[in-house]
């Protein structure tokens, strides 16, 4: 398997080094984990937009890629987004991305990477996603891409796009547990002490990420239940069964981890997950049913209670 990160001038380190060091430590416990690092030109030095210098690269065109493999596309310097020499000269990498993704290949992009995948053509009537602060300017240049505004990362036939600098991670560790398993995802977080795992239905700009500041993985696998299951009328016994734990100790152990009860999380999520569907247009008979209610006024009197800032 081989991950192909890429290292375009003006590169946002810690969109690269973010991932970069997850899928190292997979390595460690994975051997069949390649990593490489390409520049998209025959350049073997780069200057990162932070001023520090990356050597040793291998031109991209040295790659064949299949479907086992993942290529990275970190975020750039905005100056590049219209950079009409700089766009030119990326022609040859956009054409080999696109035989790459045709092979199979998965395609990531972190944080304004976005705009190198839809330069290549590979968005054109898909979805995805970027950092907040790039919208309107996403918006406006490629039309014929559905942009999601509120999402960590998103997922479009084979092509991953990532909200920006430590959603990155969060993407990388997603990746991993759709390879290896929950298990082994919780390994690599807590080897990298990464307290925020966050999912890709998570708000970009969410007040209750603290929330996930843990490495309990029978806590985090319940909070991850809870947003699976949020349209059902979910109970304190169907959450404990998912992570074979009474409902008793559930209760104590999510209490001592989170600092709140099960219940308790369980309206924080469903009114943050409200406020978001109902600022998207939604209709609030829909927002109720995505919520697990029965009527609006239970919907009503939830969001009377936990008011959002």
């Amino acid at each position: 398997m081989k991950i192909i990160f890429i290292v375009p001038p003006q590169v946002q380190l810690l969109d690269i080094t973010g991932p970069a060091h997850i899928f190292y430590e997979a390595k460690v416990l994975r051997p069949e984990i390649e990593l490489y690092y390409a520049s998209i030109d025959d350049t073997a030095e780069i200057e990162s937009a932070a001023g520090l210098f990356l050597s040793k690269l291998t031109p991209f065109k040295s790659f064949s890629l299949s479907k086992e493999d993942y290529v990275f596309i970190p975020g750039i310097d905005s100056s590049l987004f219209s950079d009409a020499v700089f766009l030119e000269s990326s022609q040859g990498f956009f054409q080999w991305l696109r035989v790459q993704y045709a092979a199979g290949a998965t395609i990531c992009s972190v944080c304004t990477g976005t705009f190198l995948l839809a330069e290549a053509g590979l968005l054109k009537n898909k979805s995805c996603t970027t950092h907040w602060n790039y919208f309107s300017r996403f918006a406006a240049k490629f039309p014929e891409t559905e942009l999601k505004r509120n999402r960590l990362f998103v997922e479009d036939k084979g092509i991953f796009t990532s909200a920006g600098v430590s959603s990155g991670i969060d993407l990388s560790l997603f990746i991993l547990e759709r390879l290896y398993g929950q298990r082994f995802a919780f390994e690599i977080a807590r080897i990298t002490v990464v307290y925020f795992r966050r999912g890709s239905d998570d708000p970009q700009l969410s007040v209750f990420l603290q929330y996930k500041n843990h490495l309990e993985d029978r806590v985090y696998a319940a909070q991850q239940y809870i947003f699976e299951h949020l349209s059902e009328k979910l109970q304190l016994e169907a959450i404990a069964d998912h992570v074979n734990m009474s409902p008793r100790n559930l209760t104590r152990l999510f209490k001592k981890t989170t600092g709140i009860t099960v219940g308790e999380y369980l309206n924080i999520v469903k009114a943050e997950r409200a406020n978001h569907l109902l600022s998207n247009g939604h209709k609030l008979d829909y927002v109720a049913a995505q919520c697990g209610f029965d009527s609006d006024k239970q919907l009503r009197r939830l969001l009377k209670t936990h008011k959002l800032n």
